[in-house]
């Protein structure tokens, strides 16, 4: 279970799990430390120190009432190492976790040994219109409440209404992906665990407005500043944060990657047949530049 504990720059709800190379899971919007965790899954936990927080205005962790600002967020996230006695953690954002993310390797970079940014939002983003069937479902607390109901039930019916909501797919496609994820325990099990956490009620309301406050008005969040080594991945149908937005963060990043999956919803690094190659993908890239890093440091 989590705890919280005290920075410098104010308190955040953290779990820890596992022993070797840290990683930080940096959430999108909604989510919170339980979000963070699922995202963390894939790794083992005998390689890697797996870090799951609650980014500010989400369950334990709660807005600064001085400073709620992107950059608030990043110098928290800093502060939470420092307090922690990480001197370098690889970092690992999805979605909405992605503005802080790219503001945490800028404002902190010696803190920072690599990223891997997950259909990550990489300048500014306005909130669309959700369907009203999206409303009730995740933005109220019966919705929420029928949410938890359907996943223990009907697993299926909420597997396939989030990978047709999340992207552009025939309906063939989502009844193939469907399939493959429920054949799959760890992908259904990722999918189910995010429908839980994908609500803007009760405690998670408070981080859902402020992200949707704080991105309609990004700026930029000085990319070209980011040196670190950057592994993107975008599902090339993703509905939810549009291919553009890591198309144009590969175009802009000094040292990165960029793994565009093919007929891959927003859901794709953890929902999708090629999902189980794209993580070991990901784990052979943390563990290389942690080495990288540790050789380069013995110098």
């Amino acid at each position: 279970m989590p705890e919280i504990i005290t920075t410098k720059q104010g308190k955040i709800e953290v779990e820890i799990e596992g022993t070797g190379f840290p990683v930080i899971a940096i959430h999108g919007s909604p989510g919170g430390w339980d979000g963070a965790k699922m995202m963390l899954d894939f790794l083992p936990s005998d390689k890697f120190q797996k870090i799951a927080f609650s980014r500010p205005g989400y369950l334990g962790t709660l807005l600064n009432e001085k400073d709620d600002s992107i950059d608030h967020e990043a110098d928290l996230i800093a502060a939470m190492l420092e307090h922690l006695k990480i001197k370098r953690a690889a970092v690992l954002a999805w979605s909405g976790g992605g503005p802080s993310a790219y503001r945490l390797a800028v404002r902190h970079p010696e803190q920072i040994s690599s990223m891997v940014m997950i259909a990550a939002v990489s300048e500014r983003w306005i909130c669309p219109p959700y369907p009203a069937s999206d409303r009730f479902l995740y933005g109220t607390a019966f919705g929420k409440s029928l949410v938890h109901f359907l996943a223990k039930v009907t697993p299926k019916q909420i597997i396939s209404g989030a990978l047709a909501g999340e992207g552009k797919l025939s309906n063939a496609e989502v009844q193939k992906q469907t399939e493959s994820v429920m054949a799959h325990s760890a992908q259904r099990k990722a999918v189910l665990d995010v429908a839980k956490t994908m609500n803007w009620v009760g405690k998670r309301k408070p981080g859902w407005d402020n992200d949707v406050k704080n991105y309609a008005k990004i700026d930029r969040l000085e990319l070209e500043k980011v040196h670190c080594p950057v592994l993107i991945v975008q599902g090339d149908v993703d509905t939810d944060v549009l291919p553009f937005y890591s198309e144009n963060a590969h175009k802009r990043l000094s040292n990165s990657q960029l793994i565009l999956v093919k007929n891959g919803t927003h859901l794709a690094f953890y929902a999708h047949p090629d999902a189980e190659k794209i993580q070991a993908q990901v784990e052979t890239w943390f563990l290389e530049h942690f080495s990288q890093k540790i050789k380069e440091e013995k110098r």
